[in-house]
């Protein structure tokens, strides 16, 4: 898999027919052919049972040597409104949530390939604007894999991609500001905190939300590539929290350090987390549902506004947890489906950190919650099992049940009742408890369905887990001989910077401490 399904100058807008006329040449002409590149089996009926794919602008920085790596742009203008979107990274993990759980317009024959080697641009054909592509040279045929090389790409394409921010900006009638989303376990770390710090300071007063992401640690990674993840991490923490809005990285490991952590246990998903399939749709789905507060025309949030209520007391960085799919059975109400879990939420984290102790704040989002389940229907005069069912609205059953759970936290809450609908090339590892309308059943089906959508419930967080998280961060990064691996001048770190960066991240982690706790061992 790779980029080479997209052609360089797109063709969303240009006229029709010019794609296949003949050019007017009168000349002589040497033809050269050449054989079709071989489209495997699992690709080519994965692009014909694609009924339905974005139509949004999009513009990708495309490297010319493999792998493929790329930076996204895309421009969402709903009801009046807009926000940029920036994706910088590896192709497996540079995905728009929209790409991953867009619904799909047909009864295509779902794909349950397990092909490690998929890139969702072999499959989705998405139709780009002409000012989307840019081909970009990497510094060796490995790809980036230092900060300071995503930093040298950065500075060489600087002056292209202030352009196509203006160009797609302006399209926008009110610009609310602009999600980016990077890799931070490889160089595009280095691309990612730098335009974080260009949209800072190009477009002061307008929100910028930052996702940064992580695969899951396989076994075989070497020494060597672990301390360069380790260090584009802690490199890119620091510009990333301090110029964005806010910025939550996204895992389905519970770790950023060099010793992999456990992956997030979904109780319905039967997912291989080493897979970028698996892990990055979990990951879309995600990401999809945390964003919709401000992505939707009917909601009264602007970015700038649905961060400012996450992070105050510098609580920049932000811990993201979802519940895929919701537990809800057919007959459930919503104070049915809550109750169970009165004690301890049904989400698992989708960020490398644990289960917090204390929440300061966070913004809940549940989908796929029909408006005639969100209230109990129980007959009049019948004794009520809790007090979540003598709620009358949806939304008062959420606030209320967040209120029991988070007695302290600040919760701001958002019920929607359409589901996460998911397109043919959405990998199908539900177990058979779940029903094709995603409704999760006491008994097993005999046959595992295809599953059409799903209720999924998420929550970004800030939280007391992000110590934890950020501290043994800090402490590997001390522990481990980072000159031993790299070359600080070669590399173009300076220790002296490289120590600022840690410090940095040390002073972050200290915003999440509970009460008085010691921080010692720092």
């Amino acid at each position: 898999g790779s980029v080479r399904s997209l052609r360089d100058e797109g063709y969303l807008y240009e006229e029709r027919g010019a794609r296949h006329s003949t050019p007017a040449w009168t000349g002589s002409v040497s033809v050269h052919s050449q054989e079709a590149r071989q489209v495997s089996d699992w690709a080519g009926r994965a692009r014909t049972c694609l009924c339905c794919v974005t139509s949004r602008p999009v513009s990708v920085i495309r490297e010319k040597l493999q792998p493929k790596v790329v930076t996204t742009m895309e421009v969402s203008t709903e009801g009046g409104a807009g926000a940029v979107g920036v994706l910088v990274g590896l192709l497996p993990w540079a995905l728009s949530s929209d790409s991953l759980a867009h619904p799909s317009g047909g009864t295509g024959t779902p794909l349950t390939t397990e092909m490690s080697s998929w890139l969702w641009s072999d499959v989705l054909q998405t139709k780009l604007h002409p000012k989307s592509l840019c081909l970009v040279s990497s510094p060796g045929g490995d790809g980036l894999e230092s900060f300071s090389q995503g930093e040298a790409v950065f500075k060489a394409q600087l002056e292209e991609l202030e352009d196509r921010l203006h160009f797609f900006s302006e399209e926008c009638d009110y610009l609310q500001g602009f999600q980016l989303l990077c890799d931070l376990h490889n160089g595009f770390s280095g691309v990612g905190a730098r335009t974080a710090e260009l949209l800072h300071d190009e477009y002061p007063g307008r929100g910028i939300l930052s996702f940064g992401t992580c695969p899951a640690p396989s076994g075989d990674r070497d020494p060597c590539t672990a301390v360069y993840q380790l260090v584009n991490c802690v490199l890119a923490l620091g510009p990333l929290c301090s110029q964005s809005s806010f910025f939550c990285p996204l895992s389905v490991s519970s770790s950023l350090g060099r010793r992999p952590g456990a992956s997030a246990a979904f109780p319905q998903l039967l997912y291989n987390a080493a897979l970028p399939y698996h892990s990055s749709a979990v990951l879309a789905l995600a990401l999809n549902t945390l964003t919709a507060p401000y992505r939707m025309s009917s909601s009264g949030f602007s970015m700038l506004h649905f961060a400012e209520a996450l992070t105050f007391g510098g609580r920049k960085m932000l811990a993201a947890t979802c519940s895929v799919p919701f537990p809800l059975a057919p007959a459930w109400s919503l104070p049915d489906a809550l109750l169970p879990h009165m004690t301890s939420a049904p989400w698992r984290s989708v960020s490398p950190c644990q289960h917090p102790s204390t929440v300061f704040s966070q913004s809940v989002v549940l989908r796929g919650i029909p408006e005639t389940r969100q209230t109990s229907s129980l007959p009049a005069g019948t004794r009520l099992p809790s007090s979540l069912h003598a709620c009358e609205s949806g939304s008062q059953v959420l606030q209320h049940y967040l209120s029991s759970l988070y007695s302290r936290a600040l919760s701001t809450t958002h019920l929607l009742g359409a589901p996460c609908a998911l397109g043919s090339t959405f990998p199908q590892f539900f177990s058979r408890f779940v029903t094709k309308d995603g409704f999760t059943m006491e008994q097993p089906q005999s046959e595992a369905p295809v599953v059409g959508h799903i209720p999924v419930m998420g929550a970004l967080q800030a939280s007391s887990a992000l110590h934890q998280t950020l501290r043994v961060l800090c402490q590997e990064v001390s522990a481990s001989d980072v000159r031993r691996w790299m070359n600080f001048s070669t590399a173009a770190v300076e220790q002296d910077d490289f120590r600022e960066a840690v410090d940095t991240v040390r002073s972050l982690a200290h915003c999440y401490r509970e009460g008085e706790e010691s921080d010692d061992s720092d």
